[in-house]
């Protein structure tokens, strides 16, 4: 049995449970006498929704006719489907489905916050598909935290990475880890062309960093995934760490960025980094250190790579 056969009796049983569960009273008809259906009948549903009802009953049936993404709306809205519905619909049906363009979410839960902060001592923090960092865990910070950021006021990993000097640069193979990291990005922003806030993004640091405005040009495109990469800090050298992206439930389009260390020597050099943020902030000192973990989400001392 192929796909499309698989689906059909989905469909049928997805619509006739939808179907039932919207009484008359609900879209505004009076109940009628001898109704054996508790929800709505079809003929009722292909009124409401503007199509015929052999149409309806076919479709309804699991026939292999085609539906419009107008008229699969339609029926959504009389069934009074929600977000997930409607795109279940529409895959079982085979008609491609477009959601509604999110803005990329700019605060995280006290749940996400607690799990970063529990891959303590490997770096990780939150970004959105802008690379703007929404949250970090402490070990983050230790390693990444830029200074020259301070006077940049954007808290965003490319920001930082085009706009800082070479020297303060936390990426120490920037020519070839940031044509990975502008392609991931416009992987992102092909579902966003055309929004004013993705198009003055990519417009002000175009003007910020001809380096950007070249590699944007090029026009190459990569989906986020785990790499080796080589950051460089002044009190422990450089460290080659393995970043790992995970997706988050409820938050399209953000991730979870982890880092871990890929050889013994990045592993010695977080505990030296973890031990020189104990001594500046040990547990004596309740207040510095709620004032620490308490950093807004968008906060400089947030930012990296």
């Amino acid at each position: 049995m192929n796909t499309t056969q698989r689906r059909r009796p989905e469909l049928a049983g997805f619509l006739r449970g939808r179907r039932a569960r919207v009484t008359p009273a609900d879209v505004g008809m009076p109940p009628g006498l001898r109704r054996r259906t508790p929800g709505l009948r079809r003929e009722e549903v292909a009124q409401l929704s503007g199509v015929g009802v052999t149409w309806y009953t076919w479709l309804e049936q699991g026939r292999p006719i085609n539906a419009s993404p107008q008229v699969l709306d339609a029926v959504a809205r009389t069934l009074r489907l929600d977000q997930t519905e409607r795109e279940h619909l529409y895959h079982l049906a085979e008609v491609p489905y477009e959601s509604e363009p999110e803005l990329p979410a700019q605060t995280v839960s006290a749940e996400i916050q607690g799990i970063i902060d529990a891959l303590d001592p490997r770096p990780a923090a939150v970004y959105n598909s802008r690379y703007d960092i929404l949250a970090a865990n402490p070990p983050y910070r230790d390693l990444f935290f830029v200074s020259q950021t301070l006077d940049i006021g954007v808290p965003n990993v490319l920001w930082t990475l085009f706009t800082v000097p070479e020297p303060g640069c936390p990426v120490v193979f920037r020519d070839s880890e940031l044509p990975l990291m502008v392609a991931t990005l416009r992987s992102a922003y092909g579902r966003h062309v055309g929004e004013p806030a993705w198009e003055d993004y990519i417009r002000g640091l175009s003007a910020a960093s001809p380096r950007f405005a070249k590699l944007w040009a090029g026009g190459d495109v990569l989906p986020p995934g785990p790499r080796v990469k080589t950051f460089r800090h002044e009190a422990v050298g450089e460290l080659r760490m393995t970043s790992v992206s995970l997706s988050v439930d409820g938050m399209p389009e953000c991730r979870i960025v982890a880092y871990t260390p890929d050889d013994e020597k990045a592993r010695k050099g977080l505990a030296v980094l973890r031990e020189r943020r104990e001594r500046l902030w040990p547990p004596s000192l309740p207040a510095a250190t709620a004032s620490l973990g308490s950093q807004s989400p968008m906060s400089p001392t947030t930012w990296g790579t």
